[in-house]
């Protein structure tokens, strides 16, 4: 029963979330709704599985980064109130800056250097002109990629800021590498949309079967 229950329940689910095909509707926003709250509601349990360890008990054993972090948190309620709302600043700003810190490391540590450094091994233990081709192509597409975020410009005779020729050349073939990239990326999503798509409808089908 449990079983035929929450089939009964994912098979509803899916049609209204299905019937935004026809437009904006009632049954969709229901599923939404339903999606929202039980998400609200998981990210609560877990907040306040952490809040003990990690925010009550530093605070109540004296822990000095705990009361620091119990401050900035009691600061920050403060912008739920607009006349107290600019003693939320400085917490906010703390969580912007180590947010900004963390995604531009990542970027830089997880993104840039294992690029750079796959560039650079392209070249080590190359036996065949075929590898040797594929290592400066992929070092061609890195620079070029590189150079395309490099904006800084000389003033030219007419009066307006250019960069100079070769940049140029480059950036440009970096732009095509960028938008073959996100060709590529978006059909990994659509794809995955699809065969999520496909999941659902199979799903519906065995349920109607199951239950006929």
């Amino acid at each position: 029963m449990s079983e035929l229950i929450s089939g009964a329940i994912a098979f509803l689910l899916t049609i209204f979330v299905l019937s935004y095909l026809f437009g904006d509707n009632f049954l969709f926003r229901v599923a939404i709704y339903v999606f929202i709250g039980a998400s609200a509601g998981y990210v609560t349990v877990l907040l306040l599985e952490h809040l003990g360890p990690q925010l009550i008990i530093p605070v109540v054993t004296g822990s000095v980064e705990g009361i620091v972090l119990a401050i900035l948190a009691l600061l920050l309620l403060a912008k739920m109130f607009p006349p107290l709302s600019k003693l939320g600043t400085p917490s906010l700003a703390f969580m912007v800056g180590v947010g900004a810190a963390i995604a531009i490391g990542g970027a830089v540590t997880g993104t840039l250097f294992p690029q750079i450094l796959a560039a650079i091994n392209a070249f080590d233990g190359i036996s065949s002109f075929e590898g040797l081709v594929e290592a400066f192509i992929m070092l061609f597409v890195t620079i070029s990629t590189l150079v395309y975020f490099q904006f800084s410009a000389k003033r030219g005779d007419n009066g307006k800021n250019q960069r100079n020729p070769f940049t140029r050349f480059l950036a440009f073939f970096g732009k095509v590498f960028i938008a073959i990239t996100f060709g590529v990326l978006f059909a990994g999503v659509f794809s995955a949309a699809l065969t999520a798509f496909i999941e659902r409808i199979d799903f519906l089908i065995n349920f109607i079967k199951s239950f006929l």
